[in-house]
């Protein structure tokens, strides 16, 4: 009799790619409204505040406007949807109850973190070199420090993925996700300089903007285009880095844990 053969094992990291692989098709899948209308917003931006702006603003002593405002909106659209990627994809699949199809296999809570944060980033980037391209025509880049840019979109693209993975892990209905974007990520965001020099405001306000994460993410990002930066660039990488960090374990022990997911 013939000796029977073993089964072939799957890999590994099946469940992983698989998930990851699910995650991207769903933002890839509506595409026009998921990366195309976040880059006409980030168009529209540009062109009204340059148009406005632009003879009469330097930054730096040498920017213009226009092209100071485009690396701000780059990351601004950029966590943005890694934020919007992670949390609005667990809050359909908890309210829908599929998520039951992601929890029961075998998938370990750091391939289930690591694929919905990838999908994230990878729609962040897709937005932000969208945002890139489009403006790029219209304004000066010099792309002094390629390798600070990247750095820096990666990081804040995972940090705003961690943060979608909470806000979907906490949130039970849409009204609370919604909550947590619009008094939370959005003004965080838009107050981060993205549209202004911190040096440009009173002291007070420039002392509230060093708290907000997100103006060290700007701030760093920005200054891998013209090398100039309000405050020093490794300081900026030291407060994303320990941030990521801290936002990746709180996510890793709440999926360790089971938090509203397995109840």
């Amino acid at each position: 009799m013939p000796e029977l053969l073993p089964p072939p094992r799957e890999s590994a990291l099946t469940g992983f790619r698989t998930l990851l692989h699910k995650e991207v098709l769903r933002f890839w899948k509506v595409g026009f409204q998921t990366v195309l209308a976040p880059v006409l917003n980030a168009m529209l931006f540009l062109l009204i505040f340059s148009h406005v702006l632009d003879r009469h603003v330097t930054v730096y002593g040498e920017v213009s406007y226009g092209s100071f405002l485009v690396p701000g909106l780059v990351m601004m659209s950029l966590l943005q949807n890694a934020f919007a990627n992670s949390s609005s994809s667990l809050i359909q699949s908890k309210i829908t109850g599929n998520i039951i199809f992601m929890l029961l296999p075998p998938l370990s809570y750091r391939e289930f973190y690591a694929a919905y944060v990838l999908a994230s980033v990878l729609r962040g980037l897709l937005v932000g070199v969208g945002v890139l391209l489009v403006a790029w025509p219209l304004v000066d880049l010099p792309f002094v420090h390629p390798l600070w840019i990247l750095v820096f979109a990666l990081l804040g693209g995972a940090i705003l993925g961690s943060l979608g993975v909470i806000a979907g892990i906490w949130a039970d209905k849409f009204d609370q996700l919604a909550g947590f974007q619009n008094f939370l990520i959005l003004p965080l965001t838009m107050l981060s300089g993205v549209f202004y020099s911190i040096h440009s405001l009173p002291a007070l306000w420039q002392r509230i903007s060093h708290a907000n994460p997100f103006f060290y993410m700007i701030d760093g990002f920005r200054y891998g285009f013209f090398g100039h930066s309000d405050v020093s660039p490794w300081l900026s990488l030291a407060v994303v880095g320990v941030s990521f960090v801290l936002l990746t374990a709180l996510t890793l022990a709440l999926l360790a844990r089971g938090y509203k997911l397995r109840t």
